[in-house]
């Protein structure tokens, strides 16, 4: 049988929050800073590379860390929709990744917006608070 797809949700930069997953939302590349970079020999690579990158929309930014295959197409200004993000915490810092169920890819049209670099939602430092029990 062919099951029928929905269609996908796409979220702004301002809703995402620590510790969850599933986010779908299309960014602009501002920055990228190489954190491991891959060595090769010959024309295979043998170390992973990887990158911090600084994305966002008109409601914020927030750093996207990215591997191998994803950080070839982060370049600054380049448009991408990443699929099934996840945030994962960084020293109580949120950063949005993607694992091997999601997908990062370009863009056929750049965005209109401007990145709002003034609302950094990796700049905000969380607290780990203990679940609190409601029973002894």
């Amino acid at each position: 049988t062919i099951m029928a797809t929905t269609p996908l949700q796409f979220k702004t930069v301002d809703k995402l929050q620590p510790a969850t997953c599933g986010h779908n939302i299309v960014v602009k590349v501002h920055s990228v800073q190489v954190v491991v970079e891959g060595a090769t020999r010959g024309d295979r690579a043998h170390h992973p590379i990887v990158v911090d990158t600084i994305v966002g929309d008109s409601t914020g930014c927030i750093i996207l860390t990215a591997s191998n295959e994803h950080a070839s197409i982060l370049k600054p200004g380049n448009t991408v929709a990443v699929i099934n993000g996840r945030i994962d915490m960084f020293k109580n810092f949120m950063r949005l990744a993607v694992d091997k169920w999601g997908s990062i890819t370009l863009c056929d049209s750049p965005a209109s917006f401007e990145v709002n670099c003034s609302n950094n939602l990796s700049h905000v430092e969380y607290e780990c608070v203990p679940e609190r029990r409601l029973w002894r």
